[in-house]
């Protein structure tokens, strides 16, 4: 889904394609799961409804039932709804993070313009994928394990590794990617779910969402070098 989209028309799309999935499922579910597909049956289920209802709008009893499987029938796999949405999760930061990765492409042909695909990229998959989206930046205590999955912690090292490649071409010190990292990260969740909740429609702050998150990511950039040249400058006196 491009960023472009009015947002309005992109929070429309998201709620017709979790009926979809849901109608898809209840159509898959009428014609029977072969043995050994359960587990990702449940797991699509999932994200049907929580593209539709969000994370806490759905038990697991009713995912089962929309797999077309007994109420019982998902403990062979998940211990609880909570572990049910850690494993969408899971899967949601594995692709993501390959989806920025391949926005990123090296930092070619310049890191700065890879930055804006990786922008671009992001904001494409929250809106393309609310199932998912919606599952990775739940409450992670909602799951009786509370450990950040290794794929989330692989798809912030590449944003990490970003803004350390963006910083050394202007100059700055990768010694504060960590930290710009974050703010980067958290100025794309937050336009993402400006964006998908309409916010961005507002009379008072209209604006695409692929400019809002551009030149929001360009001050925290620029910041960074104005302290860093700062620093520089106060180390030389």
């Amino acid at each position: 889904m491009s960023p472009s989209l009015s947002p309005i028309l992109a929070a429309g799309l998201r709620v017709l394609y979790g009926r979809a999935m849901i109608g898809h499922w209840r159509h898959v579910r009428r014609r029977g799961y072969h043995h050994g597909n359960l587990r990702d049956a449940l797991v699509e289920a999932a994200r049907a409804l929580i593209a539709e209802r969000g994370a806490g709008g759905f038990t697991l009893a009713e995912a089962a039932k929309l797999a077309g499987v007994s109420a019982a029938a998902p403990y062979r796999h998940f211990n609880d709804r909570g572990a049910l949405i850690a494993e969408l999760a899971r899967r949601g930061f594995e692709e993501f993070g390959a989806r920025l990765a391949a926005a990123w492409d090296g930092g070619r042909p310049e890191p700065t313009t890879a930055l804006g695909r990786v922008g671009a990229s992001y904001l494409d998959f929250a809106g393309a994928q609310p199932g998912l989206y919606k599952a990775m930046f739940g409450n992670v205590r909602n799951s009786r394990d509370a450990a950040v999955p290794p794929e989330a912690k692989a798809a912030f090292e590449g944003i990490r590794e970003v803004a350390a490649t963006v910083l050394r071409a202007a100059g700055a010190p990768r010694a504060d990617a960590t930290r710009i990292a974050l703010q980067i990260w958290a100025t794309a969740h937050g336009v993402a779910t400006l964006s998908a909740g309409g916010h961005l429609l507002d009379a008072h702050c209209r604006g695409e969402p692929i400019d809002v998150l551009s030149e929001s990511v360009a001050a925290i950039l620029e910041k960074a070098v104005r302290d860093s040249a700062a620093s520089s400058a106060g180390q030389t006196r």
